[in-house]
């Protein structure tokens, strides 16, 4: 996982590899999204939003996220983060705002694919995702900026 580049922040902005294994009988499709609850904001934001991965895949390539580097397996659909844009947005928070927590999550969803395009905001992705999902797992992960 890259810090994001821009917005004050001079990373190289590149997602991480990502596996899973196990998913449950009747999952028809994938989701991954990365969240940062402490961003002050009032509603967190939303790094990385990505969903219709079919079912037979269980891994994403480093720098996957990036939209133009033709990583993301096909089919899948990277939509809005709260930068304004599709595809991975890595970690910036302010300086000195202390830890921020990141949680990566994999959702088995029960439908193969969302009805969503890569406009969608994370909020209506979310909600799909709520009423879809078989089965998630997460990883945490914790970044701070300092002056």
């Amino acid at each position: 996982m890259e810090e994001f580049n821009g917005f004050g922040c001079t990373g190289k902005n590149q997602s991480p590899q990502l596996s899973w294994v196990n998913a449950p009988e009747g999952t028809k499709s994938f989701a991954v999204t990365m969240y940062d609850k402490d961003a002050p904001t009032g509603s967190g934001w939303w790094h990385w939003v990505v969903f219709d991965i079919p079912a037979e895949v269980n891994t994403l390539a480093e720098n996957a996220g990036n939209i133009e580097s033709g990583l993301m397996v096909e089919k899948a659909i990277q939509s809005l983060t709260n930068y304004g844009a599709p595809g991975y947005g890595g970690p910036c928070p302010p300086e000195n705002h202390g830890l921020h927590q990141y949680v990566i999550t994999v959702h088995a969803l029960k439908v193969s694919e969302l009805g969503l395009d890569q406009n969608t905001n994370p909020a209506i992705v979310g909600y799909y995702l709520w009423n879809n999902t078989l089965a998630k797992a997460s990883i945490v992960t914790y970044y701070e900026r300092k002056k």
